[in-house]
């Protein structure tokens, strides 16, 4: 068995909606039924036991290793704590080759899942050892350090379950909500509107005191210290207790509370000062820790911290009880879990030694020994949610203290006896204020209720009924996408949005090219919906890119498939036939939110079928009206878009609106039916966006179909009185849909020049020139700059090969180089002709033809 490819998919794709890992798994003849291997299945399972059942998944099949292999990473991953379920196996047209896909939650632990149950079936064939229960620790581990931590996680599951669009921008705590210009930031529990002066002012422990002094909020006296020596003196001025911290210091690091000796001050100075440069001594508030979390204008919760300890027990040693202690699941050595491990560190250490005990004395039953005085649970302290016992003026206390500070999310740590009386009665005070609090003691707090805390701090950054998403436009089919998605975002752009927008040639934000080249795919996608300017946006999506990674975005509101037809890159990627390509497209179609549209060309019976899976509605397009899938739509009442006379028609029940073709640019009055259907598809989606009917016409009637607006899609230009046509197309219904065009198109003498893409089938290259031939009287063949895996003259031989038997082709040439094969097509125009050129490097090809086109304007002005 052989793993030639591992792909993460890291959006909705051909197989699922989760994000998962891919891999294309070569078996030998042997191998393909995984019961013929001799002792294998009981080798697997004395390494694995977890694996589970390996069952058929329908009568009379075998399960190759393929299959094997998709059950063990699948439950490699379940087994060290990740939430995955869905997985799949597919054979593909390659003898025995597979495709086999597995849910991912990380995708580092899903790669290495996959990778590692490969190797578990090679220790299995080879009966070479294996430790599975060391790689679901190692992926257990691998796992807590890449999710997301709990307190942005409540955070990113409340936006969730508010569908708004949420992505991690970094492997820490930044998070990005919803999308271009409606998109907020988070990082961990601060929010992006948080000024840098308010977090810098929390994090500066005396000038944070006398604000809230000033503001008459309780605070212990104390003050930034210079030495030792200041310190003491400090403390002789407030009173014994004391607390010694580091001026901006944060989790608890470097702090010591109940001081009351010089030696004491002395070792917690230097722990302080590991920390921080400033320390701070300040008085120490006899009562309980308790932290208060406010969001905005609310206290939402509060938790009575209480430091690490452990209760004796008469029999095991201090160490001993820690050990027990730590082995609590909810404890870990990071932030990940709802607790942290309690550590015997010099500071535990020393606490034990002022109680007059070691880690290895045995505290007697019912002891109870604290291992530090400090209660962050960051240093393993629990936590107690207390949040119904807050009397009405310590949260009013609270709330003040963070808008005196300026924190829209703070947590105000208190020192009193208890929750239920006023500070003021219990000499309690507010000791610290903290931007960008934990969260874990109030989702998951040791004892008591958990809070959902990120449901408010979520509705402080969306009010109520927004979402945070812009209106999306996906775009696909085999021909025509490119314009689509060019039309559809001027319309959008007509009616004043700032349009992002994604295709074949780059990636435009509100007018303005931000990227070159093929940008079709998921990348350029979620790059545009990261842009601060983009109002809606309008992607195009290519196979190649949904193949590749799936989706860039988790939901669309408009999907548009222009068509299937006879499909294109067959052969490529195991997509074999065109049923496989419709399958492919309908991926944007099945990712359709609920209240938005699918369009869809109701004249392509793939197309066509594809409206079951939209979990939307749908609108249908033809230029037949009475064509049955159109009759039916619309006599249900549902939306359609046709061709009606002169017109082009939008209709829904009894209710129509109608543009005249004359007024669409793009179609030349209607004579150019490939654009007549792009019309079509664009004005459905901008009905689906609910566009005014007058900024649809407007937008319609301002598209030129010129090199800046659709490079390379039927450019018509003028060469001294011959007509010159500029076109992308590159496969057999492109053809089909240019001859068509032309043929409306007067001419004297008719050439093309044309090249092919070598990544296409044998077949797919001389079908082109075939339906060429018919129409054109001189044919131009040239090899274009990349032959795509092709070696040098093979696919101008399959062009030629096509031409044979042309019915009107009576003069084929070949070229090598495009611009040379231009210069000489147009050096033979005369007058009335027409030349259609067939562009592979299509800003430079355009840029040339409009330059001799030039050249020959002045050429006969003189």
């Amino acid at each position: 068995m052989q793993i030639s490819r591992i792909r993460a998919l890291r959006g909705p794709n051909l197989w699922t909606r989760s994000t998962a890992i891919e891999a294309v798994v070569h078996c030998a003849a042997d191998e393909c039924d995984h019961a013929a291997l001799p002792g294998f299945e009981d080798r697997l399972r004395a390494r694995f036991p977890a694996i589970g059942a390996l069952q058929p998944h329908g009568a009379g099949q075998t399960l190759s290793l393929a299959h094997v292999l998709e059950v063990a990473a699948l439950q490699l991953q379940a087994q060290a704590g990740c939430p995955v379920t869905f997985s799949r196996t597919r054979r593909t047209s390659e003898d025995g080759t597979w495709q086999v896909v597995v849910e991912y939650t990380e995708e580092a632990v899903g790669r290495l899942a996959m990778e590692q149950a490969a190797a578990l079936l090679q220790a299995a064939l080879q009966d070479t050892p294996f430790d599975a229960a060391a790689l679901i620790a190692r992926l257990r581990e691998l796992d807590e350090d890449e999710r997301i931590g709990p307190s942005t996680g409540s955070l990113a599951d409340a936006a969730l379950a508010r569908g708004i669009p949420i992505r991690r921008l970094t492997s820490g705590s930044l998070v990005q909500m919803g999308w271009g210009s409606k998109a907020r930031r988070i990082q961990a529990a601060e929010l992006d509107v948080t000024s840098a002066v308010a977090e810098s002012i929390a994090q500066d422990k005396d000038l944070t005191k006398r604000l809230l002094h000033a503001a008459g909020v309780p605070v212990p006296l104390g003050r930034p210290v210079q030495d030792v020596d200041d310190a003491w003196r400090v403390a002789e001025e407030v009173g014994l207790p004391v607390v010694v911290k580091p001026q901006d210091g944060n989790q608890g690091k470097g702090v010591t509370v109940n001081i009351g000796t010089r030696a004491q001050l002395e070792a917690a100075y230097a722990v302080a000062r590991e920390y921080g440069d400033e320390v701070m001594v300040e008085r120490f508030l006899p009562g309980h820790d308790f932290r208060l979390l406010v969001v905005g204008q609310q206290l939402v919760a509060a938790a009575r911290r209480d430091p690490p300890q452990v209760l004796g027990d008469g029999r095991h040693t201090v160490r001993e009880l820690v050990d027990i202690v730590n082995q609590d699941p909810r404890r870990g050595t990071g932030h990940g879990t709802a607790l942290t491990r309690i550590r015997l560190d010099d500071i535990a250490l020393a606490r034990l030694a002022a109680e007059g005990l070691t880690p290895d004395s045995v505290p007697v039953q019912g002891q109870r020994v604290v291992l530090r005085n400090n209660a962050n649970l960051s240093t393993g302290g629990s936590a107690t949610d207390v949040t119904d016992d807050v009397h009405p003026d310590i949260a009013a206390r609270a709330v003040e203290a963070a808008q005196t500070i300026g924190l829209h999310i703070c947590g105000v740590d208190v020192v009193c006896e208890t929750m239920l009386r006023p500070l003021e009665e219990q000499s309690g005070g507010i000791v610290e204020v903290n931007a960008a609090p934990g969260l874990r003691m109030h989702l998951s707090p040791s004892f008591g209720r958990p809070r959902n805390v990120g449901v408010p701090m979520v509705d402080a950054l969306f009010p109520p009924g927004e979402d945070g998403r812009i209106p999306v436009v996906a775009v696909t089919g085999t021909n025509g996408k490119t314009t689509a998605t060019r039309l559809v975002a001027h319309l959008l752009g007509a009616h004043g949005l700032r349009v992002g927008m994604t295709n074949t040639d780059g990636v435009y934000v509100n007018g303005r090219q931000i990227d070159s080249g093929d940008c079709s795919g998921p990348k350029s996608a979620r790059n545009v919906l990261f842009h601060p300017e983009t109002d809606a946006a309008v992607l195009e999506c290519a196979r190649g890119g949904i193949l590749r990674e799936g989706l860039g975005f988790d939901r669309c509101q408009v999907a548009v498939v222009t068509n299937v037809g006879a499909g294109d890159h067959l052969g490529m990627n195991f997509i074999d036939t065109v049923e496989d390509v419709a399958v492919l497209k309908r991926v944007i179609v099945q990712n359709v939110a609920p209240n938005g549209f699918a369009v869809l060309n109701a004249a392509d019976p793939l197309v066509a079928a594809m409206a079951p899976v939209c979990p939307g509605k749908v609108i249908f397009f033809a230029a037949d009206r009475h064509h049955p899938v159109m009759a039916t739509h619309r006599a249900q009442g549902a939306r359609v878009v046709y061709v009606d006379g002169e017109h082009i028609v939008a209709a829904e029940g009894s209710w129509r609106e109608s543009v005249p073709l004359r007024d669409i640019p793009l179609t030349r009055a209607g004579s150019i039916g490939f654009q007549v259907e792009n019309a079509m598809a664009a004005i459905a989606a901008a009905w689906a966006c609910s566009l005014p009917w007058d900024t649809i016409r407007r937008g319609l009637a301002g598209f030129l179909n010129d090199s800046d607006n659709a490079p390379g899609r039927f450019n018509v230009m003028d060469h001294a009185g011959a007509t010159v046509i500029a076109d992308y197309g590159h496969n057999p219904d492109a053809m089909r849909a240019l001859v068509q065009a032309v043929q409306s198109m007067p001419a004297a003498r008719r050439s093309v020049v044309i090249s092919g893409a070598g990544d296409r089938r044998d077949q797919d290259i001389s079908e082109q020139t075939q339906i060429l031939g018919a129409a054109f009287d001189a044919v131009v063949l040239y090899q274009d700059a990349c032959q795509r895996g092709r070696a040098d003259g093979e696919v101008l031989a399959l062009l030629r090969q096509g031409l044979a038997g042309a019915a009107r082709t009576r003069e084929v040439v070949e070229i090598n180089g495009e611009f040379t094969a231009i210069d000489h097509a147009l050096a033979r125009l005369a007058p009335g002709d027409l030349c259609l050129v067939l562009v592979d490097q299509v800003e430079e090809a355009l840029a040339h033809l409009a330059q001799r086109c030039a050249e020959a304007a002045q050429k006969g002005a003189a």
